[in-house]
């Protein structure tokens, strides 16, 4: 038994063996990849990606320090990468199986939850930089 699991880490090993530079290009290529799946599949990601082309461009026309700045582009980008993981999370949950099952609600539901506390920050974070006094 634990022979088998040995070859089972050794043949996944084989598959990640490039290092080097092959290996950031690679790494690139399929992280772009991803990007155009979640912007042609995903209609979550293409709305936030709007707010994203709104509100980052914003933040740097805005009178507030690099700190608060940061933190305002930080939580966007932020929101995008939390909507990345939970496309994700949905297209395993539908790549196992399309039925209905209480576990996979639960992954889907705890995806949205992670995408609205994003979005909460987001609001949250904003709102304390723009109307909070000096």
């Amino acid at each position: 038994m634990q022979h088998e699991s040995l070859a089972g880490a050794q043949d996944a090993l084989k598959l990640k063996s490039r290092g080097g530079v092959v290996r950031v290009f690679k790494a690139a290529g399929y992280s772009l990849a991803g990007l155009r799946a979640a912007f042609i599949f995903e209609a979550a990601f293409r709305q936030l990606l709007g707010l994203a082309v709104a509100l980052i461009p914003l933040a740097f026309w805005l009178p507030v320090n690099r700190v608060e700045r940061a933190l305002m582009v930080g939580v966007v980008l932020l929101a995008l990468i939390v909507e990345l993981i939970n496309s994700a999370i949905e297209a395993v949950v539908d790549r196992i199986s399309l039925e209905l099952h209480p576990l996979s609600k639960r992954a889907k539901d705890l995806g949205s939850a992670a995408q609205m506390l994003a979005l909460l920050l987001i609001t949250s974070v904003w709102s304390l930089i723009l109307f909070s006094p000096a």
